[in-house]
């Protein structure tokens, strides 16, 4: 079976993160969505939230699983017997940051990372852009899928 892991802090979900991910379980027989819990980081969103914007948005998919997660991601990769990292690309900027993590999650644990670029439509969309639309009173539906949009 292809599993893959596609770890992230859904702070929130976007529309980027969900283009990714339609693309993503074409490739993989499961693809685990994995909210990272970091107590370190102050959320915008509580994970509780987080977990339901992502379940409501592919409760129809069966390729899908959403679960949590603390510490690093290959050890949850390894404890979910998945053999790849998903990971969404924007620009040049996530590209190095994202090689570097692959090139070490490969020397941890000898698992693949595969990288897919947004669409060009959606490559401008982060959740740190969604969560100043929102902090600052904007219309951020265009950058979300409905689920968050309806909480």
């Amino acid at each position: 079976m292809r599993r893959a892991i596609f770890p992230g802090s859904f702070d929130p979900l976007t529309l980027g993160h969900h283009d990714i991910i339609l693309r993503g379980i074409t490739l993989f027989d499961e693809l685990i969505i994995a909210i990272g819990e970091n107590s370190e980081k102050k959320y915008m969103f509580s994970l509780k939230e987080r977990t339901k914007f992502i379940k409501e948005a592919y409760k129809n998919e069966p390729k899908i699983k959403v679960l949590t997660y603390k510490g690093l991601t290959v050890d949850f990769c390894q404890k979910m017997e998945a053999n790849f990292i998903l990971r969404g690309l924007r620009n040049p900027a996530d590209f190095e940051f994202e090689k570097a993590i692959a090139h070490t999650n490969r020397k941890l644990s000898e698992i693949e990372t595969v990288f897919l670029l947004t669409s060009s439509g959606k490559s401008y969309i982060s959740s740190s852009i969604v969560r100043d639309v929102i902090r600052n009173g904007g219309d951020y539906t265009g950058l979300v899928p409905d689920s968050v949009r309806t909480s």
